[in-house]
């Protein structure tokens, strides 16, 4: 019995997910990956894009165990709260981006000055190169301090990445230049820092390369600082869901309703949700009837006739009449927060993107490195003195000095960004860019991405010898007294063809039927046909067929009749708008497969996906089903992208390879998608994927270009045909360059020509 116990409690395991700091590159993921998944019993995954930890650990290892493992690896580690210790709290960590800005700011207003005047002539005084190393001096030691420090790091787990070569090259240039300065012959006054093309046997003890130093460093912190800026808010998707419920709630305490926070809400307790309120949270109808909005949780554009007995969800919106419901989910049972989870999940299972510059890096740095290395060591063993071995070393490192590489993917995604926010399309970071190349499948959500999401009158069926415009008058006039959606589109229809309506008496509403009353002396009846059979006036064959084929096209028909008798059928729908079809031959053209996903029925979808031209339907699916859907595409073998608008498409935006999220929906679609479509468009779809992909193409040719500018210039350096300040100007010139191409992308215009 005992030892069942102890087996039980060794077997036991909890789950937690740990906030990490100090991460500068996948590689960095990696390795705390490998520290924690040596601890015996621990699964851990680390994302670097958005910088969490998920570790399932056994019961005999302690939160503060894990933590200590990854500071012991040169890593930061924050627990969630429910894991902390009494007087902990967040915001202990320094924020990076407010740090790197900081860095930034003070780090540009120091290196300008100091390449002014390396650069132009006649800006230079008596001994200006002193004051070129006062101001140079905080930037290299306090403005590059996080890619010395990440230097160090890797340094000490025996791995060299960009930060490596970055700290090199600017601690080997600001040495150089101080040592010129300070033993050699650049701090005389009057020194012109003039340069030879070549290096050669010269002892280069008059150059100074302050400027090189001050320059990368800015152009890195810029680099560092947009891409913090974009992860800043991975992860906020959850924290949008979380905020969709209500904040408030009137309970009931005997007749009295007194208003508390939803927070206090207990289970078993009764509350009021009047019309246009959000239910607070999953219960059942103790009193009332009303039509419930639920199209943010399942995607359905019809609402929902609920009555006492029946179940509602938190986060819903009450469309009609006052409910008094009873709580019996509260928290994290409620539908609500199962969602919020499955967001996390889906984003918890991305792998993280690894960075080009960093695969280029991986094998560059090491090989640049030991170059250095290499040429001093020949140039002294050739006799040619320290200093022109050290001159020749520096200029290796120097023109190696990955400034356009680092700022290959920023500049290119800051220009691409730019003009995608003009045109309607917001792209979240540059992982989400290699997305868009693989991408052979998108799934598009149904309800308010193809369609409009809203409820219109779309066809006018009248029975024989009945004016078609008389009877959508009549319901119309009567409609309007309604507060239900579908009336309300009836009433929009009636006021376009007819104008004014008339006044209606006696009004009558009949849950979950219809309504009644009486309209210029008739007396009219509109809903089910089920209202009408309980006055028996059935209808008649012709209208019978009209329901028929209504409902078969997805339609909601709705029953008209007066003075006895059924006079029209009126057909309701989420109609599709005008631009679907023509986004759905551009998807086609990017050679992408499209799919239709919704919530709706089976008979609705085939209608939707026959006008705009999709074979693929999946219908009536919940949001877990949804993720589903999306999974079992990917397994089988494809890279899907998925477009919607609403809080029930947020968990399968962030499962999807990649995720668009239409501007006009909810704040978690888009907080869960990689790119947001402001535009409301569907084209708006095409449009991204196009200009992500140009962006991608821009990166890699920045990255190639960059890379071929050091890589042509190595050699030259290390056989001394290179002076330091040449190679200094030619890494500049390459930053030039980049910058030049990334700019291309403004003139990026859209499939309609914008």
């Amino acid at each position: 019995m005992s030892s069942t116990t102890q087996h039980a409690r060794t077997t036991e395991v909890r789950q937690l997910e740990l906030s990490i700091g100090g991460m500068t590159c996948a590689s960095c993921a990696g390795r705390i990956e490998r520290k924690l998944n040596k601890l015996d019993g621990v699964t851990a995954t680390v994302n670097f894009a958005t910088e969490k930890a998920s570790v399932t650990f056994p019961a005999d290892l302690t939160p503060e165990d894990l933590v200590r493992v990854v500071e012991n690896a040169g890593y930061t580690a924050e627990l969630p709260t429910a894991f902390r210790k009494d007087g902990e709290r967040d915001g202990d960590r320094e924020d990076p981006v407010r740090s790197l800005r900081q860095r930034l700011r003070v780090s540009t207003a120091l290196a300008v000055p100091v390449i002014l005047l390396a650069m132009v002539p006649p800006l230079r005084f008596p001994d200006w190169q002193w004051i070129s190393l006062t101001l140079a001096a905080p930037v290299v030691v306090w403005g590059a301090w996080p890619f010395h420090r990440a230097a160090w790091t890797n340094a000490r787990h025996g791995a060299a990445t960009m930060d490596t070569l970055i700290s090199l090259g600017v601690t080997a240039a600001f040495g150089w230049s101080l040592y010129a300065l300070l033993f050699g012959s650049a701090g005389q006054a009057g020194t012109g820092h003039g340069f030879d093309l070549t290096s050669g046997r010269m002892d280069g003890a008059s150059q100074i390369y302050l400027e090189v130093a001050a320059g990368v460093t800015v152009f890195i912190l810029a680099g560092r600082y947009f891409e913090a800026r974009a992860r800043r808010r991975a992860g906020s998707a959850l924290r949008a869901l979380l905020e969709l419920g209500a904040k408030e709630v009137a309970v009931l305490r005997g007749v009295r309703e007194v208003r508390i926070p939803v927070a206090d809400l207990r289970v078993g307790e009764t509350f009021v949700v009047r019309p246009g309120e959000k239910i607070a949270t999953d219960g059942v109808v103790v009193d009332g009837s009303s039509a419930v909005d639920v199209s943010m949780l399942t995607g359905e554009s019809v609402p929902v006739e609920v009555r006492p007995g029946d179940a509602v969800v938190g986060a819903t919106v009450n469309a009609g009449g006052r409910l008094v419901v009873r709580a019996t989910r509260i928290g994290a049972d409620t539908q609500l927060a199962q969602m919020a989870k499955l967001v996390e999940e889906a984003q918890n299972g991305k792998a993280a993107v690894q960075r080009l510059a960093d695969r280029i890096s991986a094998v560059f740095v090491p090989i640049v490195i030991g170059l250095a290395a290499i040429t001093g060591a020949a140039w002294w063993a050739a006799g040619a003195g320290a200093t022109a071995a050290f001159t020749a070393a520096v200029a290796v490192l120097i023109i190696a000095c990955p400034c356009a590489l680092g700022l290959a993917t920023p500049t290119a995604l800051l220009v691409g960004t730019g003009r995608g926010a003009q045109l309607g399309i917001l792209i979240k970071g540059p992982e989400v860019l290699e997305s868009t190349r693989r991408v052979d499948t998108v799934v598009l959500d149904k309800t308010g991405t193809v369609t409009t999401g809203r409820m219109s009158l779309v066809a006018v069926h009248p029975g024989d010898g009945v004016d078609g415009d008389e009877a959508l008058r009549l319901a119309g006039a009567l409609e309007d007294a309604s507060e239900h959606p579908i009336a309300a589109a009836i009433t929009a229809g009636a006021r376009e063809r007819a104008g004014d309506l008339p006044p209606v008496e006696e009004f009558t509403n009949h849950e979950g039927l219809g309504v009644q009353g009486v309209v210029d002396g008739h007396a009219v009846l509109i809903g089910r046909p089920a209202l009408l059979e309980q006055w028996s006036t059935p209808l008649p064959e012709d209208l019978r067929l009209a329901r028929k084929q209504a409902e078969a096209a997805g339609q909601t028909a709705v029953a008209v009749a007066w003075d006895g008798q059924a006079r029209a059928v009126l057909a309701v729908a989420d109609t599709v708008k005008p631009t679907s079809a023509e986004a759905v031959r551009g998807l086609r053209a990017l050679g992408l497969s499209p799919v239709l996903l919704t919530g709706d029925n089976e008979a609705a979808a085939r209608a939707v996906a026959e006008q705009i031209g999709i074979g693929e339907v999946i219908a009536e699916v919940l949001p877990a089903g949804k993720v589903d859907a999306v999974k079992r595409l990917q397994a089988e073998g494809r890279v899907v992208a998925m477009v919607g608008d609403g809080v029930n498409d947020a968990a399968a935006l962030a499962q999807a390879d990649l995720g668009l999220a239409m501007g006009t929906g909810t704040d978690v679609a888009i907080e869960a998608s990689d790119l947001t479509l402001v535009r409301g468009d569907l084209r708006a779809a095409v449009d991204a994927i196009r200009l992500s992909r140009r962006t991608l193409r821009t990166i890699k040719g920045n990255l190639f270009w960059a890379f071929a500018y050091n890589v042509a210039a190595l050699p030259l350096a290390a056989l001394g045909l290179l002076n330091p300040m040449i190679a200094g100007a030619a890494m500049a010139l390459s930053s030039v360059f980049v910058v030049s191409n990334s700019l291309r992308l403004r003139r990026f215009t859209t499939a309609t020509g914008r």
